[in-house]
Protein backbone atom coordinates (compact mmCIF):
# COMPACT_ATOMS: atom_id res chain seq x y z
CA UNK A 1 0.00 0.00 0.00
CA UNK A 2 1.29 3.60 -0.28
CA UNK A 3 0.19 5.80 2.49
CA UNK A 4 0.76 9.78 2.13
CA UNK A 5 2.19 12.29 4.74
CA UNK A 6 0.27 15.78 4.39
CA UNK A 7 2.26 18.49 3.34
CA UNK A 8 2.31 22.23 4.62
CA UNK A 9 1.82 23.77 0.91
CA UNK A 10 3.32 23.78 -2.28
CA UNK A 11 6.97 23.33 -0.19
CA UNK A 12 9.37 24.43 -2.35
CA UNK A 13 8.23 23.35 -5.90
CA UNK A 14 6.66 25.24 -9.06
CA UNK A 15 7.34 28.22 -8.08
CA UNK A 16 7.86 29.60 -11.68
CA UNK A 17 4.49 28.69 -12.05
CA UNK A 18 3.12 29.90 -8.59
CA UNK A 19 4.61 33.46 -9.74
CA UNK A 20 2.98 33.92 -13.41
CA UNK A 21 -0.34 32.69 -11.80
CA UNK A 22 -0.04 35.50 -9.11
CA UNK A 23 1.49 38.21 -11.45
CA UNK A 24 -1.89 37.35 -13.76
CA UNK A 25 -3.72 37.47 -10.64
CA UNK A 26 -2.58 41.37 -9.93
CA UNK A 27 -2.89 40.93 -6.42
CA UNK A 28 -3.12 38.65 -3.88
CA UNK A 29 -4.74 38.52 0.11
CA UNK A 30 -2.01 38.12 2.57
CA UNK A 31 -3.48 35.40 3.58
CA UNK A 32 -2.77 33.64 0.32
CA UNK A 33 0.99 34.92 0.77
CA UNK A 34 1.45 33.61 3.98
CA UNK A 35 0.26 29.77 2.65
CA UNK A 36 2.36 29.86 -0.41
CA UNK A 37 5.77 30.63 2.04
CA UNK A 38 4.87 27.94 5.08
CA UNK A 39 8.44 26.35 5.16
CA UNK A 40 8.35 23.11 3.91
CA UNK A 41 7.82 20.19 6.23
CA UNK A 42 10.76 17.43 7.03
CA UNK A 43 9.35 14.12 7.52
CA UNK A 44 12.76 12.53 9.15
CA UNK A 45 10.86 11.25 12.83
CA UNK A 46 8.16 9.25 10.33
CA UNK A 47 10.72 8.01 8.12
CA UNK A 48 12.57 6.63 10.80
CA UNK A 49 9.53 5.52 12.97
CA UNK A 50 8.43 3.30 10.08
CA UNK A 51 12.15 2.71 8.58
CA UNK A 52 11.69 -1.77 9.46
CA UNK A 53 8.63 -1.85 7.52
CA UNK A 54 8.69 0.53 4.64
CA UNK A 55 9.53 -1.04 0.97
CA UNK A 56 10.03 2.48 -0.20
CA UNK A 57 9.88 5.94 0.80
CA UNK A 58 9.94 9.19 -1.44
CA UNK A 59 9.58 12.75 -0.88
CA UNK A 60 6.79 14.55 -3.62
CA UNK A 61 9.23 17.65 -4.81
CA UNK A 62 9.46 19.22 -8.14
CA UNK A 63 8.15 16.92 -10.67
CA UNK A 64 5.09 15.85 -8.33
CA UNK A 65 3.90 12.27 -8.46
CA UNK A 66 4.42 11.95 -12.34
CA UNK A 67 8.25 12.06 -11.62
CA UNK A 68 8.59 11.63 -7.79
CA UNK A 69 6.77 7.62 -7.53
CA UNK A 70 8.29 5.39 -9.96
CA UNK A 71 12.01 6.20 -8.43
CA UNK A 72 10.75 3.37 -5.65
CA UNK A 73 9.67 0.55 -7.41
CA UNK A 74 10.83 -1.16 -11.01
CA UNK A 75 10.55 -0.79 -13.83
CA UNK A 76 7.44 -3.17 -14.64
CA UNK A 77 5.40 -1.73 -11.39
CA UNK A 78 3.15 1.21 -11.13
CA UNK A 79 1.87 3.64 -8.29
CA UNK A 80 -2.10 3.58 -8.49
CA UNK A 81 -3.08 6.88 -6.52
CA UNK A 82 -6.69 7.29 -5.62
CA UNK A 83 -6.38 11.42 -5.74
CA UNK A 84 -10.15 11.06 -3.60
CA UNK A 85 -8.13 9.43 -0.52
CA UNK A 86 -7.15 13.00 0.94
CA UNK A 87 -8.68 16.57 0.47
CA UNK A 88 -6.44 19.04 -1.33
CA UNK A 89 -5.32 21.77 0.42
CA UNK A 90 -7.25 25.43 -1.29
CA UNK A 91 -3.90 26.67 -1.73
CA UNK A 92 -3.90 24.02 -5.24
CA UNK A 93 -7.54 24.46 -6.11
CA UNK A 94 -6.97 28.36 -6.12
CA UNK A 95 -3.51 27.71 -8.19
CA UNK A 96 -5.13 25.24 -10.66
CA UNK A 97 -8.26 27.74 -11.03
CA UNK A 98 -6.56 31.20 -11.41
CA UNK A 99 -3.97 29.33 -13.35
CA UNK A 100 -6.01 26.92 -15.45
CA UNK A 101 -3.59 24.33 -14.74
CA UNK A 102 -5.06 21.05 -16.20
CA UNK A 103 -4.62 18.20 -13.72
CA UNK A 104 -1.84 16.41 -15.07
CA UNK A 105 0.53 19.33 -14.77
CA UNK A 106 -1.18 19.69 -11.08
CA UNK A 107 0.16 16.12 -10.66
CA UNK A 108 3.53 16.65 -12.44
CA UNK A 109 4.13 20.25 -10.85
CA UNK A 110 2.69 20.06 -7.31
CA UNK A 111 2.28 17.90 -4.34
CA UNK A 112 -1.43 18.66 -3.87
CA UNK A 113 -1.76 17.95 -0.24
CA UNK A 114 0.90 15.15 0.21
CA UNK A 115 4.61 15.71 0.61
CA UNK A 116 6.12 12.18 1.24
CA UNK A 117 4.84 8.85 0.59
CA UNK A 118 6.05 5.34 1.90
CA UNK A 119 5.11 2.21 0.61
CA UNK A 120 4.41 -0.75 3.02
CA UNK A 121 3.24 -4.16 2.84
CA UNK A 122 -0.60 -4.83 2.52
CA UNK A 123 -0.39 -6.98 5.69
CA UNK A 124 1.69 -3.47 7.12
CA UNK A 125 -0.54 -0.97 6.55
CA UNK A 126 -2.65 -0.94 9.70
CA UNK A 127 0.65 -0.77 12.17
CA UNK A 128 1.88 1.66 9.99
CA UNK A 129 -0.74 3.89 10.33
CA UNK A 130 -1.09 3.44 14.08
CA UNK A 131 3.42 4.35 14.46
CA UNK A 132 3.06 7.30 12.05
CA UNK A 133 -0.27 8.49 14.10
CA UNK A 134 2.43 8.14 17.34
CA UNK A 135 4.51 10.58 15.84
CA UNK A 136 1.83 13.02 15.41
CA UNK A 137 0.98 12.67 11.49
CA UNK A 138 -1.98 12.38 9.81
CA UNK A 139 -1.35 9.07 7.31
CA UNK A 140 -3.48 8.66 4.43
CA UNK A 141 -3.58 5.44 2.20
CA UNK A 142 -3.45 6.71 -1.05
CA UNK A 143 -3.16 3.86 -3.25
CA UNK A 144 -1.20 0.76 -4.30
CA UNK A 145 1.78 -0.74 -6.50
CA UNK A 146 0.44 -2.24 -9.48
CA UNK A 147 1.29 -3.73 -12.92
CA UNK A 148 3.08 -0.82 -15.01
CA UNK A 149 0.89 -1.66 -17.81
CA UNK A 150 -1.96 -1.11 -15.55
CA UNK A 151 -5.09 1.64 -16.90
CA UNK A 152 -6.60 3.79 -13.94
CA UNK A 153 -10.43 4.13 -13.09
CA UNK A 154 -12.35 7.13 -12.74
CA UNK A 155 -10.56 9.11 -9.99
CA UNK A 156 -7.84 7.69 -9.96
CA UNK A 157 -3.91 7.79 -11.42
CA UNK A 158 -1.36 5.36 -12.72
CA UNK A 159 2.21 6.48 -12.55
CA UNK A 160 5.17 3.56 -14.16
CA UNK A 161 8.32 4.62 -15.09
CA UNK A 162 7.10 5.00 -19.01
CA UNK A 163 4.66 7.61 -18.18
CA UNK A 164 1.22 8.44 -16.24
CA UNK A 165 -2.18 8.69 -17.15
CA UNK A 166 -5.73 9.35 -15.25
CA UNK A 167 -8.16 7.56 -15.09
Amino acid sequence: RLIGLSSSGPHANGFALIRRILEDQGSVSAAMVDQLLVPTRLYVQAATAIRDVAKGMCHITGGGFVDNLPRMFAPTLAAEIDLDAWQRPAIFSFLQQAGTVADMEMLRTFNNGIGYVICVDASDTDAALTTLEGVGETPFVIGRIVHADAKPQAGHLVVAHQGASLG
